[in-house]
């Protein structure tokens, strides 16, 4: 066969579309962009998927911008006639968090209260978002009722939010976009209703004055108090007190003129209807009788006086008479009046009270002393004896005592044993019996060989006088000294103890000059019933301090002489004990504390404690000064100590003079405490006679009411102030601050010595928060715990830098006297 015919084919190749492009890219848009396809060969049209798909021209085809809403992958090719498909594009879109719009504030108070209701303003910050409402709950506000929307400012209606519950109402502000933004809102009222009325409970009368005490009444600020007369209306108030004040005290009215009152409550809203009403009529006791004389009998003394200036608004109705000592009564309805059953031998002065429906005056002066005698001889009552005026009394170095008999031998105990090594003499000195007994040196010191270091020198005085003095010369009162011997003057009424050292005879030398022989220098122990001026100094002192003398005063003196100077040693270093008899008679529980009586009528405590001796009673009185000294009873009891856990403490405290109330009768036990007030205390609680030295405080100024206590309690090192030479003494006192001062007095009272020796860390090692304790009050907290007389505020708590209570300063002070052994 013959070949076929030739067959030819042509070919060609098709050029490929060009692939679409997207735009914007694929990544993250805005809710609502629109994504525009586009390919580069022209006359080509464009399939796409949005469902991941592989598209083909069997897929959609693109004919205008494709809206994202969410996220997805637009996947598309180019499809022409004539060329082959393009590459698929793929482009993935995701969804852009929309920005969160912002409210300012997001959170409002609203007060329910009329006067206080206001429209509530919130700023809108839409950050491209659109404001779509507020709800309250599942409940939405209305727009024009509710709230309003001007710009970009919504004004909530404080109409819709006076509607609202008190308490705590969030209310939800809704965006197009964005999340939801609360606004929390905090509800009150304080709309106070007018007050109830209170009950008027009482109207006591008073000296020119009526107290009214009524119930408190829930809501009211304060209470308004009207007055008036029988024969009057109420007109306006005459005071008012704040809502926390449930009495008050109407002063300046007229004793014997009976007045009429009610109260109302207040409040912002108003006033109450006036309480029930009350009447009282003012009066308060006589005035003290004046010009008290006394004529003794025997076994009796007639006492005379004048009736008081003013009779307190309520007639007089009779008169009290009290002798002293013994405390023995009398009463009469006029002068004179007689008192019986005195005891003859025994010297008394005699005070008077006027009496009347309010109760008794105040003490008159003290009478003249006077000594009831038996009669000489049988047969009748004696006339009585008109007492001898005493004589105004003269400087030591000028008085010229009656002739002496001359010396006798006198037995004095040394460590108890009896030993004649004494001469007794005896002299009127102003009026005063004195009796000297002289100690022989010789013998002193033969007794002071024998008996070695610590032995007691008694000069035991039985026989009755005025004064009683032991005398020795420098050089036996320096051997004794170096003996640490201790002097014994002993008396009918008193007993002074006097270590040696306590003279300081060297510095009493020093002062009479260096050539001085010791033995030259006369040394005089005195216990001394007061003269006639300083009696009545310290009946007037009674009389102005409302407390009771129970035993009459005695001088305690120590004082030097060399060729015609006398040196009088007043203040010692160490407590000095004197114990003071107690009359016959006396209830012991009727003694609070021995005070010391200074010239100007002054007065101060110094501590005391009533022991037994041979079944006598007997007042234990410690001090660091000579002067007078006397026995009182001075029961005291502050009105807010009632259930207290301090109120034995602050009322003892407080009967003893060591501390004062904030105002009378209130002690306010739960205050804080100042450094000056603790200052104060501390100084009262030790007996400490004022300084009027300068301490060098730059804070403390001389007339302040603290001058002379803080330069007493710095005299005595018991205070040192700050760096920046300060005392600071209106600053509230620390525990730690407290402790340290309480350590120092601990010294004074020689308590420090009796502590064994601990360590400080062992000590504070109980309470967690020992660490802070500032090192310089370390050793003080540490003595003042191991003394019992400070305890953590709770077992593992010493709270040191918190403020002490003026009750916890009552019981530290009344723990150091008695650790002390001194009450």
């Amino acid at each position: 066969m013959t070949d076929s015919a030739v067959m030819s084919e042509a070919y060609t190749i098709m050029a490929q579309a060009a692939a679409p492009s997207a735009n914007p890219a694929g990544g993250a848009v805005a809710s609502g962009t629109t994504v525009a396809l586009s390919t580069a060969t022209s006359g080509a049209a464009i399939h796409y998927t949005l469902d991941g798909s592989t598209p083909t021209s069997a897929s959609a085809v693109y004919s205008g911008a494709i809206p994202v809403t969410g996220a997805v992958t637009i996947k598309a090719i180019a499809v022409k006639a004539g060329m082959t498909d393009s590459a698929v594009m793929s482009e993935a879109y995701t969804i852009m968090a929309a920005p969160n719009s912002i409210i300012s504030p997001v959170s409002a108070a609203f007060d329910k209260k009329q006067t206080q209701q206001a429209d509530l303003a919130v700023e809108l910050t839409l950050n491209g978002n659109t404001f779509t409402g507020i709800s309250n709950g599942i409940a939405n506000l209305t727009l024009g009722t509710d709230y309003t929307l001007s710009g970009s400012t919504v004004t909530i209606a404080k109409e819709y939010l006076a509607a609202m519950a008190t308490g705590t109402t969030n209310l939800t502000f809704r965006f197009s976009a964005g999340a939801v933004q609360n606004l929390e809102i905090t509800v009150t009222d304080t709309t106070v209703p007018v007050p109830g009325v209170p009950l008027l409970q009482s109207a006591v009368f008073g000296n020119a004055q009526v107290q009214l005490i009524w119930t408190p009444v829930e809501g009211a600020s304060g209470y308004k108090i009207f007055q008036r007369l029988a024969d009057s209306a109420y007109g306006s108030e005459v005071d008012t007190v704040s809502g926390s004040v449930y009495g008050y005290n109407v002063v300046n009215l007229l004793n014997g003129t009976t007045y009429y009152f009610v109260v109302k409550a207040t409040n912002a809203e108003g006033d109450s209807a006036a309480s029930n009403e009350r009447s009282a009529t003012p009066k308060t006791v006589p005035g003290a009788p004046a010009n008290v004389t006394a004529v003794s009998g025997s076994g009796q003394a007639i006492i005379s006086f004048t009736a008081p200036e003013t009779n307190g608004g309520s007639p007089i109705t009779g008169y009290e008479i009290t002798s002293s000592p013994g405390n023995i009564v009398a009463n009469g309805t006029a002068s004179p009046i007689t008192v019986t059953g005195l005891t003859n031998g025994t010297t008394y002065t005699f005070t008077v009270k006027a009496v009347n429906s309010a109760g008794s005056s105040t003490a008159s002066a003290l009478s003249n002393a006077v000594t009831p005698i038996a009669p000489s001889s049988g047969g009748g009552d004696p006339s009585p004896a008109v007492p001898t005026p005493t004589p105004t009394p003269t400087p030591t170095s000028t008085s010229i005592p009656t002739a002496a008999p001359a010396p006798t031998g006198f037995d004095i105990l040394v460590n108890g044993k009896v030993e004649s090594a004494g001469t007794v003499s005896t002299a009127t000195v102003n009026g005063q019996t004195a009796l000297t007994v002289a100690i022989d040196q010789v013998k002193l010191e033969e007794k002071l060989a024998v008996e070695g270091q610590g032995a007691v020198i008694t000069i035991p005085v039985n026989l009755k006088s005025d004064i009683v003095i032991g005398e020795l010369n420098g050089q036996m009162i320096k051997n004794m000294e170096n003996k640490q011997a201790v002097l014994e003057l002993k008396s009918g009424t008193a007993t002074y103890t006097l270590p040696a050292g306590q003279i300081n005879i060297d510095a009493i030398s020093s002062q009479l000059g260096t050539t001085v022989a010791l033995e030259d220098i006369k040394v005089k122990i005195e216990i001394a019933t007061p003269a006639a001026d300083t009696l009545r100094i310290v009946g007037n002192s009674a009389v102005q301090g409302g407390f009771t003398l129970v035993a009459p005063p005695l001088n305690f003196v120590v004082r030097a002489e060399y060729d015609g100077k006398t040196i009088e040693i007043s203040k010692f270093n160490a407590y000095v004990e004197r114990e003071m008899a107690l009359p016959e008679g006396v209830d012991p529980k009727k003694i609070t504390t021995a005070i010391v009586v200074e010239p100007d009528g002054s007065v101060r405590h110094v501590p005391t404690k009533v022991t037994t001796i041979d079944q006598k009673y007997f007042a234990k009185v410690n001090s660091l000064t000579n002067s007078t000294y006397s026995i009182i009873w001075n029961p005291l009891e502050f009105k807010d100590m009632a259930g207290h856990w301090a109120k034995d403490i602050v009322n003892n405290m407080g009967s003893r003079k060591i501390i004062d109330g904030t105002e009378e009768g209130i002690f306010t036990p739960d205050a804080d405490i100042t450094r000056a007030e603790f200052a104060a205390i501390i100084v009262r609680g030790l007996g400490l006679k004022l300084e009027n030295s300068t301490a060098p405080f730059t804070d403390v100024k001389a007339g302040a009411w603290y001058s002379s206590v803080v330069q007493t309690a710095y005299a005595y090192n018991l205070i040192t102030g700050f760096e920046d030479g300060s005392f600071r003494p209106a600053d509230k006192i620390t525990r730690e601050q407290a402790m340290t001062i309480i350590a120092k007095a601990m010294k004074i009272t020689a308590l420090k010595d009796k502590l064994p020796a601990q360590a400080a860390t062992e000590l504070l090692s109980p309470f967690k928060d020992a660490g802070i304790v500032s090192q310089w009050a370390v050793n003080s907290a540490a003595d003042s715990i191991q003394a019992g007389i400070v305890s953590g505020r709770s077992a593992s708590q010493l709270s040191p830098q918190a403020y002490v209570t003026r009750a916890e300063v009552a019981a530290m002070i009344q723990r150091l006297l008695q650790k002390s052994n001194l009450i």
